[in-house]
């Protein structure tokens, strides 16, 4: 754990450096001062009384002394100077608060930055779907947020009250020795202690990240608009707030045992602290009521054991902050160095124009060691120029082919590869600016209707045509310029206040169908590319939005490399190759006529698919084999309806 806290010091020190390095010295500068003033304090008090003192009511001076007017001018000159300590000690503070603010700017600025650098720069994607990833990419980002006003406030915090602490200590070592001594031994156990409950936080904060996340998973579900209809329709709010609750319980009782620890910890050594205190005022006040000290002495005394107990208690809090800060800060640390997801060649090689097609061999892939596999050895071709399709049931692994063929992912074992280049030798951002793609899982940005478009291919962002031309090949540019600011209409209204709420000028939702659409547009800013890969492209249009998807496809796809993904089959017969996947292997291949003709997997589903359209079957047309569930028997059961089919009144 120390070191830990020791690499996130480190690395903390080079992040507030480069963030304002001339930042860094004043705030510094001012540190020194700010920490100085209470011993200069009083050391100039103590001058000031005993100069007093030493002046009798009379005016004359005692023996020794000089002159009234001498002693007069030495309080004036004394007096002055403490004005001055306590001017520096007014105007610090704001100076400090301004330089140390913007170095917090600074610092947060450059972690936040540094943290989504690292997160673009992960080739792949199998971290997001990492559970222990997830955690610490949580922590990072909880923590680069806060870390760079916690770790530039506490270490300053720790400096100047080091500094009040060290300098009053002096001061308190003149006057005793012996106390100094003790004073400073009863720092020892508390900044040990204090240690000891930071590593303590930073641990039940990693440990309970877990039920942590799936307490923000239920708080998310119960405001979440799309969760909305099911939760009340079914009932849902209840439950899901008790479930939230139990894992917030679960969380604090952690966290309150350990407060529990450390008030009794802090209990006894503020106690231990204010004894000594206390034993100390009696002596010094014995003392100079003995006459073996000057009067002086007691307000400094007062001052510093004062003053170092409430730096040390400062120091030590700073301290325990910055400690649990830097334990935490770990997780950047990890993540900023973690390095990419993917092996990427020292020396890529580049991506040709597709003109020899792409080959999969015996490719085996699983998600994870104890997951099972989803292909097992599948083998397959895309001939340049052709328009191949893939079908299977759910879970067959069509989209997993997507993911592989885009390199998000490595397979275990075998090969894909592009005019004979192993993709994994290959730029993995060179490979994709040769794709283009359309997810089922696509994305609706909380942007423009021409961002959402435009995203597509950020060189054309700019390029309106373009994107019109890709919201007419998607069927979307009428329904797009219907809207009320037309491609520039915000398709978002979240980020409008509430007297916007009701000015239709401010945002547009759309629907799922419409959606999809802009996402069809969106994957059509690159159907120029060698390679479009079209993943159920039209699954959440109507019928009548689906032939006309489809007929502008089979233009789209003519003479160019594509990969349709589909449950229909009926959008699927044209294709040059038909690949039927199962069991993650290829179980068949061939146009539609040659795999009808071969009464397999292939001519089984369409069948079904096709009887679904016929009068009198009411089968889910996009079944794939699977018969619905008959309902529950509803016979014997109370209640209007429960009649069972021929009979009346069971």
């Amino acid at each position: 754990m120390t070191r830990d806290a020791l690499r996130s010091a480190r690395l903390s020190v080079r992040l507030a450096w480069t963030a304002a390095p001339l930042g860094c010295v004043t705030a510094a500068l001012l540190m020194v001062v700010a920490g100085s003033t209470a011993a200069a304090s009083a050391w100039l008090q103590r001058a000031v009384l005993d100069a007093l003192a030493g002046t009798p009511p009379s005016g004359r001076a005692a023996p020794g002394t000089g002159g009234p007017d001498l002693i007069r001018g030495h309080v004036l000159v004394i007096a002055v100077a403490l004005g001055g300590v306590g001017l520096v000690a007014a105007i610090v503070p704001y100076a400090r608060r301004y330089i140390e603010s913007e170095l917090r700017r600074r610092l947060g600025l450059l972690v936040q930055d540094n943290v989504y650098r690292a997160i673009n720069a992960f080739p792949g994607m199998s971290r997001f779907e990492s559970p222990r990833f997830s955690d610490k990419l949580r922590l990072a980002q909880q923590v680069s947020s806060s870390t760079g006003s916690s770790f530039a406030g506490s270490v300053l915090g720790i400096g100047q009250a080091m500094i009040t602490a060290v300098t009053l200590g002096i001061a308190l070592y003149v006057i005793s020795p012996a106390m100094a001594a003790l004073v400073a031994a009863t720092a020892v156990p508390a900044v040990w202690a204090q240690l000891r409950n930071s590593g303590r936080q930073a641990d039940l904060a990693w440990r309970a990240s877990p039920i942590a996340r799936r307490q923000m998973f239920y708080a998310r579900l119960l405001t979440d608009q799309a969760a909305a209809k099911e939760i009340r329709l079914f009932g849902l709010g209840d439950f899901l707030r008790e479930r939230m609750l139990t894992d917030m319980r679960s969380v604090q009782s952690g966290q309150r045992a350990l407060d529990r620890r450390l008030v009794r910890v802090e209990g006894l050594l503020s106690l231990l602290s204010s004894a000594i205190s206390a034993a100390g005022l009696v002596w010094i006040i014995w003392q100079v009521a003995r006459h073996q000290l000057p009067i002086g002495d007691v307000t400094m005394f007062v001052i510093a054991i004062l003053g170092v107990q409430a730096a040390v208690s400062s120091a030590i809090a700073s301290l325990a902050q910055l400690t649990q800060s830097m334990l935490l800060f770990s997780h950047y640390g990890d993540l900023v160095s973690i390095g990419p997801d993917l092996p990427l060649a020292a020396e890529p090689r580049p991506v040709p124009a597709l003109r020899e097609g792409i080959v999969l061999r015996d490719v085996w892939f699983r998600y994870d060691d104890g997951h099972p596999w989803v292909l097992r050895g599948l083998s397959m071709v895309i001939p340049p120029g052709a328009a191949v399709a893939v079908v299977g049931l759910n879970g067959a692994g069509k989209t997993t082919l997507v993911k592989l063929l885009c390199r998000f992912y490595d397979p275990a074992r075998g090969s894909i590869t592009w005019d004979g280049v192993d993709i994994r030798e290959a730029d993995p951002a060179e490979l994709r600016q040769r794709i283009g793609t359309v997810f089922q899982d696509y994305m609706s940005y909380d942007l423009t209707a021409a961002e959402n478009i435009g995203m597509g291919d950020l060189a054309r962002l700019g390029d309106r045509d373009q994107i019109r031309d890709a919201a007419e090949l998607a069927g979307a540019d009428a329904a797009v310029s219907r809207l009320p600011r037309g491609y520039d209409t915000m398709l978002s209204r979240m980020f409008f206040g509430s007297a916007d709420r009701d000015n239709p000028e401010v945002g547009v939702i759309l629907s799922g169908g419409q959606w999809q659409r802009l996402a069809l547009a969106r994957g059509f800013m690159r159907a120029d590319r060698d390679l479009l890969i079209l993943d159920e492209p039209s699954s959440g249009l109507d019928a009548e939005a689906e032939s006309a998807i489809h007929q502008q496809l089979r233009a789209l796809r003519a003479g160019r490399t594509s990969l349709l993904i589909s449950h229909r089959l009926s959008t699927v017969r044209d294709a040059s190759i038909i690949y039927v996947i199962g069991g993650g292997l290829v179980t068949e291949q061939g146009t539609h006529e040659e795999l009808m003709a071969a009464d397999g997997e292939y001519h089984r589903l369409f069948t079904l698919q096709a009887s679904g359209y016929q009068e009198g079957n009411h089968e889910d047309p996009a079944a794939f084999g699977r018969r619905p569930a008959p309902l529950p028997s509803t016979a014997g059961r109370s209640g209007a309806g429960s009649t069972t089919p021929g009979r009346r009144g069971a």
